[in-house]
Formats: C-alpha cells, sequence, structure tokens
C-alpha cells in the first residue's frame, strides 16, 4: 500500500511540474479591452476571449476598465499584452504603440461618429444645439468626443461655453441611454455602436435620432507596445485576429461583435483623425 501511495505521489509530483513548465512557457495573455457596447454584455464577451485563445492556442485575459486612459495607461506600463483602443489614444502615443489589426465593419475599416438628439427633438445639426446639455463617451474616445470638439473649434467655440452643460458618460451605450431617457438634449456616440445598438435593443435607438454623421474614419484598432510588436505572443494575436473568421468560435464571435473581421493597416487609415488632432490644439 505505502509503494501505491508513493506510486502516486510520484506521478502526481510528475504531473504538476509538467503543467507548471507548460504554464511558465505560456504564460496568459492579457487583453485590454475600452468601454464599447461590448462592455456589459457578457456573452460576447466571453465569446471573444475563447476565439482568441483558440486561435492562439492559450489563455486569454480580457481586462476592462472604466476609462480609455486607464487602458491606455496598462498598456504603455506592460501590466497588458495588447489592447483594443481608439485611434485618438493610439495617435497620443504613436511614438510607443503599434498596430496589430483593425476590425473591418461593413465592408472596410472605418466608421463614424454619430451626433444624435431624441426622436422628437426638431434639432437638424450641431448649431441648434447650442445652450443645450450634451453626453459625451469618454475625453480620449474619437467618436465619442473629438469629432464633436473639433467641429466646435473650426467654428471658433468650444464645448464648455456653446454648451449649457455636458457630461462623460464613460461608455457610448451610456451615451444612447442617456439621449433616450432624456438626461442630456445630445450626445456624441460612436456610429458602429448605435448601429450594433439598433440591432439587439431597437427599442432604445429608436428613442433616439441621428442628425449629423461625420466623416469616414479609421476604426478602433487592435495595439500593442512597439518594442513588442514582433514578439510570439503579439504575432500570435495577429494571427488568430487575421484568421478568427477561419473556425466556427471565430465566426460566432464575430457575428456577436457584428464584424466582418480583421485586416492590417497602416497608420494612413487615421489620417482623418489626426487632422482633427492637430485642429483641437491651442
Amino acid at each position: 500500500m505505502t509503494h501505491l501511495i508513493n506510486r502516486r505521489a510520484i506521478l502526481g509530483g510528475m504531473c504538476a511540474a509538467t503543467m507548471t513548465g507548460h504554464a511558465q512557457a505560456q504564460p496568459i495573455f492579457r487583453l485590454g479591452l475600452t468601454p464599447v457596447f461590448l462592455d456589459n454584455d457578457a456573452a460576447v464577451i466571453d465569446g471573444l476571449r475563447r476565439a482568441l485563445s483558440r486561435g492562439m492556442a492559450r489563455e486569454i485575459e480580457l481586462v476592462q476598465r472604466r476609462t480609455y486612459q486607464e487602458i491606455t495607461g496598462l498598456l504603455l506600463e506592460r501590466s497588458v499584452d495588447a489592447a483594443w483602443l481608439c485611434g485618438y489614444p493610439y495617435l497620443q502615443h504613436a511614438d510607443a504603440l503599434d498596430l496589430v489589426a483593425v476590425p473591418v465593419w461593413r465592408g472596410g475599416p472605418r466608421y463614424q461618429s454619430y451626433l444624435i438628439v431624441a426622436a422628437d427633438d426638431a434639432a437638424t445639426g450641431l448649431t441648434d444645439l447650442r445652450g443645450g446639455t450634451h453626453a459625451f463617451s469618454d475625453p480620449d474616445s474619437n467618436s465619442g468626443y473629438l469629432v464633436t470638439a473639433t467641429d466646435l473649434r473650426r467654428m471658433d467655440e468650444r464645448t464648455e461655453t456653446f454648451f449649457s452643460r455636458s457630461i462623460f458618460t464613460y461608455g457610448h451605450r451610456n451615451v444612447v441611454r442617456a439621449v433616450a431617457d432624456g438626461l442630456v438634449r445630445s450626445g456624441s456616440v460612436d456610429g458602429y455602436v448605435w448601429e450594433a445598438l439598433a440591432m439587439i435593443e431597437p427599442a432604445l435607438t429608436k428613442r433616439t435620432r441621428i442628425i449629423s454623421r461625420s466623416e469616414w474614419l479609421g476604426f478602433p484598432p487592435v495595439c500593442a507596445r512597439r518594442d513588442s510588436i514582433a514578439s510570439k505572443p503579439i504575432q500570435a494575436l495577429q494571427r488568430a485576429l487575421l484568421e478568427m473568421g477561419q473556425t466556427d468560435e471565430g465566426r460566432q464571435a464575430l457575428e456577436a461583435l457584428q464584424l466582418d473581421g480583421f485586416r492590417q493597416a497602416s497608420d494612413a487609415l487615421f489620417d482623418g483623425i489626426s487632422d482633427r488632432m492637430r485642429d483641437l490644439e491651442p
């Protein structure tokens, strides 16, 4: 009996050592997510995690925070390995970050910012919103802040004086809700998010109305630190993203995200955002 116990102990130790060695060889990959429409949809989050885990053949942890700044900070300080950011914070730190892949939505890697009001509001454009209350998503969001802020700057106006009051909701879905519920008169929202919500929460978006759309701008990219872009984990992430449509789990994740897939891109895709950033400079 003693021999049997010892044998089991030895085999158990060998197995544990093997698993430990494997875990050390393949540490958990941490991917940061900014607060987009999927931030409170556990099924979408889990589907993305499983698809990437299968594609990378390693365990994935999806890390979420309340603000874009927090996720960007985690990436810069190496607390996450990569992050699904927005073009605005990517360009703010273009000296330290590089592109891994960009989502493809409705046939291209671009999206628009929408300016929305309540469905029964008579406004037809930004100028009609003077003196009203407004909801932005995040101060580091292109579609949820930068576009409207630069549109106003081009009119020799500023957000703090044009609107009677503005708030940050820290989530595009929250912007839509704030407008639909009458908490604010208008809002700046990611057009992809509004369109996605129109599919999954039509009762919500029907209580709002789009009064203007921006030009087409580079879709929020997946980024990594420039000094790690050639590393095996980041290359594995890139392959998993680019090949996501080739597996059942990947196709299900893309369907849940309402995306066509992912592709590679260059900084030129974000020239429109760069132009707006320059316009916002003092």
